[in-house]
């Protein structure tokens, strides 16, 4: 046969040429014939239990985004308000993995048609945790091979299905919906496993042709995969992979040295953390600090909250990593897609435009206070930074000012020895962006993800406007370039740490725009210093 292109929506870099394989659904499940309510009741609970408990055991295996994701779904299924509707099947006389069923996938279907975005970005969650649990009402243990150097075609990935793989070996993935800032596309990057989302049901057409045990090619960076490639679109591909792995090895020279553009400008490059134990193998020489510590996974779980000598623990252990370099601890960023129960606000009708962020801090000044406390006993170790999250107004960064004021009023009393960082913003929303000379922040830095979806009016997550949500837009680029410019008149640093610092076909037209900070994926480290020496601004640090 002749090859076939498909063109998609580039997710995850890399090429990979492999046998297509279909990934195999993790429940074909009959039900059974219902036996009294309380035997099901009884079934229900043991398979969420059992769901709980293979979520757990993943979450201790993976780090950073991926745990955040999975204890989102532990989160979920500790919520009693989910298994309500299968509980009422049940007592009406259904089995439980129909009961279970039937409610799932109404939610789903809700979730799915809903006019809020943050729910239809979390029907992929609800269809992972529905599978998990029919599995186990199934008795069936969890299938996660796949074939060493295949490529993985599906309609959608569940996150944690993606996460128990192993892809140290080789892979790709190619799906026919999906979005690139999704969840899955996220763990793709930060794993190096090439993708390509946004097929359309052509895919499927090929993979599921009877028969059909053939190959195929993806290139991740184009959106692009070829069933049957011919003979001359493989070389093609081959000398583009080769070109590709000769400019990762360029990129890796470039790691553990200073920031240099083409005409000597120093640019700082700082890494994210979202776990301290991303920190284990990484050596802090190959960046100027951390621009962002995302404080809220230990939020996460479903658990008590962490008290301070908890938190105070972690972010000593992040400190001292640091070896003098500065760390900049984001405050609990929850809300939106990061619900904490107990902490966060059910059926809000827009939770992106909702309590989220500083917003529910200053609902729980408690929760609050007890944050800044522990950032402010750690900071004795070194040079430390406290950012607030989704600020919109003045008044947001006085009032978290005032109970930093009140938090170290109590260390002081206490006798306990700390320091007071210096107090930040993000820069999310466009107000702050438009106008950030009315906000008294210390520091700035721009959450590229955030701002880009509310200046477009573009979910993030969403793969109907995937290609309109980008930060590569002039009205993005625009109110960088403000914030920048504000930053430079008045001697406060502006950094960005969103993703869009981490992406190379970006860096020029961040840095052009003013910025002299990136904080970046610490796997992005060494291409982001290699697209900042090919980067010529024609001006000094000292003239900017």
């Amino acid at each position: 046969m002749s090859e076939v292109c498909l063109q998609g929506l580039p997710a995850s870099p890399g090429i990979l040429v492999g046998n297509l394989v279909t990934l195999r659904p993790l429940t074909d499940v009959a039900t059974r014939v219902a036996g009294d309510p309380l035997t099901e009741l009884g079934a229900l609970d043991r398979a969420i239990g059992s769901s709980i408990g293979e979520l757990v055991e993943l979450s201790a295996r993976v780090q950073g985004e991926g745990a955040d994701i999975l204890s989102f779904q532990i989160a979920m299924l500790e919520d009693e308000t989910l298994s309500g509707p299968a509980r009422l099947g049940i007592e009406r006389g259904q089995s439980a993995d129909l009961a279970w069923l039937e409610a799932l996938e109404a939610q789903v279907a809700e979730y799915q048609s809903a006019d809020d975005e943050y729910f239809r970005a979390r029907a992929g969650d609800l269809v992972d945790i529905k599978d998990r649990v029919l599995r186990h009402l199934a008795g069936g243990a969890e299938t996660t091979s796949v074939p060493t150097g295949s490529i993985l075609a599906a309609d959608d990935l569940a996150p944690s299905r993606f996460l128990a793989m192993d892809w140290s070996s080789g892979g790709a993935v190619a799906l026919t919906r999906g979005s690139p800032t999704s969840h899955v596309a996220m763990l793709a990057r930060s794993r190096g496993v090439p993708m390509v989302v946004g097929l359309g049901q052509e895919l499927l057409r090929w993979v599921g042709k009877v028969g059909f045990d053939g190959t195929a090619a993806v290139d991740g960076g184009r959106g692009l995969i070829v069933v049957e490639p011919g003979a001359e679109r493989r070389a093609e591909l081959l000398a583009q992979k080769a070109r590709d792995d000769d400019a990762k090895r360029a990129a890796a020279s470039y790691r553990d040295k200073p920031a240099l553009t083409l005409d000597g400008s120093r640019i700082e490059v700082l890494i994210n953390v979202a776990d301290s134990r991303e920190l284990d193998h990484l050596d802090p020489v190959l960046c100027d600090g951390i621009g962002l510590v995302r404080t809220e996974l230990m939020f996460h779980g479903g658990g008590p909250l962490p008290d301070e000598e908890t938190q105070l623990a972690v972010y000593r252990r992040i400190v001292a990593w640091a070896q003098g370099r500065p760390v900049t601890f984001r405050t609990l960023d929850a809300g939106g897609d990061k619900p904490i129960p107990g902490l966060t606000i059910d059926g809000e009708s827009n939770p992106f435009l909702g309590l989220r962020g500083l917003r529910l801090s200053l609902m729980h000044p408690a929760v609050f206070e007890t944050q800044l406390r522990a950032l402010c006993r750690a900071a004795v170790l070194g040079p430390t930074k406290i950012m607030l999250p989704m600020i919109s107004v003045p008044a947001e960064l006085e009032a978290a000012r005032s109970h930093l004021d009140h938090a170290i009023a109590d260390l002081q009393t206490a006798g306990k020895d700390h320091a007071r960082p210096p107090l930040g913003i993000m820069v999310e929303v466009p107000s702050v962006a438009l106008t950030p000379e009315r906000f008294a922040a210390e520091f700035f830095s721009i959450g590229s993800n955030d701002l880009t979806q509310y200046v477009l009016a573009a979910a993030r997550d969403l793969d109907s406007v995937a290609a309109i949500a980008s930060a590569a837009d002039p009205s993005v680029l625009r109110l960088i370039c403000e914030v920048a410019t504000h930053g430079r008149k008045t001697s406060r640093q502006v950094s960005l740490c969103g993703d869009a610092a981490s992406d190379v076909t970006l860096v020029p037209a961040l840095l052009q725009a003013g910025l002299l900070v990136l904080s970046v994926a610490p796997s992005a480290v060494g291409r982001v210093k290699a697209a900042i020496a090919a980067t010529r601004l024609g001006t000094s640090n000292d003239d900017r």
